[in-house]
């Protein structure tokens, strides 16, 4: 059997979805979920094959629940939105199905993860060809995992962000949280009136900036109002320049 799992915040569109597997009797639906926060557990407790995924829903996005698993199932997106199809298939999604779901395009998605599952492999999408055809949202929220806690971080709420090998420290005046996430795909969220790069390790919250001093050549230091300390290079300090009016 295939396990899989529903996860959508409207009930029609989960038993439309669920009429519509009944119809393949190898598909097993394990657990339905109403938001992101239900989804997570359900994946972690049943670990399925393939999900089927709305994308706006309440608390959670589609997109922010997927950033929050350790394995990512195979996605089916399901969602009336047709503006995040290539964001989807940055994510390595199997299909994107629009609102109302045909019947025809529904089978359609199933065999092609049916392609895919037999293969054991995940279809793997070439970021680079989509990124110039993607228009970057405005970064407003961040979600982190904390060991089993999920917490919500509003952009106002960050302080600075400092690179970390693999991950993101985001510090706030709550604490220090761990991003699995690249410093540039930030910087490219990020409102740049309020954030900017000043190093290829830190990106400043611009309001928290307390004073700058010269270090070496052609670099500085930056210490914020939260306390923090964090270098500013040469071309950091030019952008830096510009946002505040020097």
């Amino acid at each position: 059997m295939i396990k899989t799992i529903l996860i959508d915040d409207e009930p029609l569109a989960r038993s439309m979805v669920l009429e519509y597997l009944n119809e393949h009797a190898e598909f097993q639906v394990v657990a339905e979920c109403n938001d992101g926060f239900e989804g997570v557990k359900a994946i972690q407790q049943h670990q399925p094959d393939l999900i089927f995924l709305d994308i706006q829903m309440p608390k959670l996005t589609g997109f922010e629940m997927l950033e929050l698993l350790d394995d990512q199932p195979h996605v089916i997106f399901t969602t009336a939105f047709d503006e995040y199809a290539l964001k989807a298939f940055e994510k390595n999604a199997i299909d994107y199905l629009l609102k109302p779901i045909r019947p025809d395009r529904f089978t359609q998605a199933l065999e092609k993860f049916k392609n895919t599952f037999q293969a054991q492999t995940i279809p793997q999408i070439d970021p680079s060809k989509l990124q110039q055809d993607m228009v970057e949202e405005t970064l407003e929220r961040v979600v982190v995992k904390t060991g089993s806690q999920i917490k919500i971080i509003p952009v106002q709420q960050i302080n600075y962000l400092e690179a970390y090998d693999d991950y993101v420290k985001i510090h706030t005046n709550d604490g220090m949280y761990l991003k699995n996430k690249t410093m540039s795909s930030f910087e490219n969220q990020l409102d740049s009136k309020q954030f900017v790069r000043v190093h290829r390790s830190f990106i400043i919250k611009v309001d928290q900036l307390q004073k700058i001093e010269p270090m070496e050549k052609d670099s500085y230091i930056a210490t914020l109002l939260c306390g923090g300390k964090v270098n500013i290079s040469k071309s950091g300090y030019s952008r830096l320049k510009q946002i505040i009016g020097l």
